[in-house]
Order: C-alpha cells, then structure tokens, then sequence
C-alpha cells in the first residue's frame, strides 16, 4: 500500500534553474518564429566561435605551418632533374625527327623511337600531379599529341606540314623556355 505521504512531499524541494543551452534547433525556431529585432535583442548569443571562423583558424594553420615553409625534398627535386632532363632529351629527338627528309633510310625507325620515347614520357609524367600545371608539362603534351598524331594518321614517311612543324617547333621553344624558368 503507498501512503498518501509518499506521493504528495509535504514540503518544496529547492530547485535551482539552470541556464538553458541554444541548441541548434532552439536558434532556428527562435529566429522562425520571432521578430528578426526581437530575437536579436532578447536571444543572447552562448556560441562564441562559428563554424566559419573554425574553418578560417583550421586553414590559417595548416598554410602557416612548418611544412609548407621548407623546400622541396631531395626526393622531389631529383625527380624535377629527372624530368628536365628526360624532356630535353625528348626535344632533341622530335626536332631530329621532323627535320628529316622523307627520302632518309632511318626516317622509319626514327619515328618508331620517337613514339616510343614520347608514350614513355606521357605514361610516366601524366601522373604526376605536381606536374600537370606546369607550362612545360601542358606545351611538351600537346607537342607529343601533334607529332603522334601526324605520323599515326599518315604513316612514318609522310612529312609534316609547314605550318603544324611551325606550331610545333613553337612549342618546343616555349618548353625550353619554361623549363630554364623552372616551370
């Protein structure tokens, strides 16, 4: 049997109130459903950091940090010697192989080294991302693609025309250029 005691206290417990926390779905239906000038003078402010200035401090971090004051690695340089040197060498082979007279012997094997040498270069350079925007690296692509494509579409003794052995040879300058520059 429960006593009438038991349910009812005689007297009245002390409560103190805490303070009410905004969570996110209270600001939103504050801002809903009141005045924008009342919710804005009566609802204070309990979050003193937003996700913004988080995401600005987090960001402000990670660019100053120590990390992205050094150098490159020996690792990465050496690769960079790499592949100035690769594609000067490869420089040298397309403009010996399209300044050759379609009459010459070797013009087939010429081109059969060159197409090779330049899917090598591609396979190899496509995937490195630190490359891709480099104006050598896009310049010497489109080069080995005009002079690929050429011989693909007409055979290894088809000479290539003057204006797209102009464009090329163009861009084989841009390449050194760029590649003196560091770029």
């Amino acid at each position: 049997m429960v006593s009438a005691s038991l349910l009812t206290p005689t007297t009245k417990p002390t409560t103190t109130s805490l303070p009410q926390l905004q969570t996110r779905k209270n600001i939103i239906s504050n801002a809903f459903f009141t005045n924008a000038t009342t919710a804005s003078s009566t609802t204070p402010h309990t979050q003193t950091t937003s996700r913004r200035d988080m995401t600005l401090s987090l960001i402000s971090t990670a660019m100053l940090s120590p990390f992205m004051l050094f150098r490159a690695s020996p690792a990465l340089a050496s690769m960079d010697d790499e592949y100035v040197k690769e594609t000067t060498d490869i420089i040298n082979m397309i403009r010996t192989t399209i300044n050759k007279n379609k009459t010459d012997p070797d013009v087939a094997t010429a081109v059969a080294e060159l197409r090779e040498a330049s899917n090598y270069w591609v396979a190899k350079y496509r995937r490195e991302k630190a490359l891709l925007g480099r104006v050598s690296f896009r310049d010497m692509y489109s080069a080995l693609n005009a002079v690929s494509g050429h011989y693909i579409s007409f055979g290894p003794t088809a000479p290539i025309p003057a204006k797209r052995k102009a464009r090329i040879l163009e861009e084989m300058e841009t390449v050194e250029k760029a590649l003196l520059r560091g770029r």
